[in-house]
């Protein structure tokens, strides 16, 4: 007689929700023995867990996720997008409000890119947005070094592979020359790492600045370098298809450390 598989979700689905960690990095957790279900320590994902049961890491207690809550950041150069670096550089996080809510990075930006990076409370959203399927289109004003030609641009524009890594068809618009240089237009939808500065290495270009001005529905705007800017729940809800049954959580407004102050969008 087979065992009724029990109600709820998964180990790793409930961690990454409650923002603890993605769903992979939940599932490393509970590997190397710091997860516990009801003071037993476990050391499989394969758990469903409920409402009813106490989960601790790191013997701490993991509270009830909050509603799922994005913010628009307006990524500085200079910045590693990553929890924590090894050489002691400057991460985005470090130079978040203080009272910002502990959240994740959809995706990254490089060390010299800026521009647009989205950050969210919820592990599960971060897995959607950042899938190949969800197909959202990335836009960025690029600076190149070199003087593009149509010829050269339409390799990247028909998909390249550089190095056994192949990228796909990239929307490209050239701007303006301005001496050395010239700005481009670049709209991609993979995000694959590096991926504009290495495809442009490709025909002859070096990227020397390189903005994100948008991210599927969601854009730059007018954010200032440094600053935040939280989504409204129903703008979260509508634009993630979430269940908009779902209850907005009123929110407070960020105070930014540096260099600006963080704003609510109002749209």
């Amino acid at each position: 007689m087979s065992q009724t598989p029990r109600e709820g979700d998964r180990i790793a689905k409930v961690l990454s929700r409650a923002g603890i960690a993605s769903r992979r990095e939940a599932e490393r957790m509970i590997e190397a023995g710091r997860v516990a279900v009801n003071g037993k320590r476990i050391d499989s994902p394969a758990l469903n867990v409920t409402g009813a049961d106490r989960i601790t890491v790191d013997g701490k207690p993991v509270s009830e996720p909050e509603p799922p809550r994005v913010w628009l950041y307006h990524k500085p150069a200079g910045l590693v997008t990553t929890a924590r670096d090894e050489k002691g550089r400057e991460t985005v996080f470090d130079a978040l409000p203080e009272d910002m809510p502990r959240v994740m990075s959809v995706g990254r930006l490089d060390l010299n890119s800026e521009g647009l990076l989205l950050l969210t409370n919820d592990g599960e959203i971060k897995r959607r947005m950042e899938l190949p399927s969800t197909g959202w289109q990335r836009r960025y004003r690029v600076r190149v070094n070199g003087s593009p030609d149509e010829a050269a641009l339409d390799k990247l524009r028909a998909g390249i592979t550089v190095d056994g890594v192949h990228y796909q068809p990239m929307t490209i618009t050239l701007d303006r020359s301005q001496g050395a240089n010239a700005w481009l237009t670049v709209s991609i939808r993979e995000g694959k790492n590096r991926e504009i500065r290495r495809a442009m290495e490709a025909i002859g270009l070096t990227v020397n600045r390189l903005i994100r001005l948008s991210y599927g529905p969601f854009q730059l705007g007018n954010l200032k370098p440094g600053e935040v800017d939280e989504l409204r729940p129903r703008v979260v809800r509508d634009q993630l298809g979430l269940d908009a049954e779902k209850k907005p959580q009123r929110r407070r407004k960020p105070q930014a450390k540096r260099p600006g102050t963080g704003k609510s969008r109002r749209d």
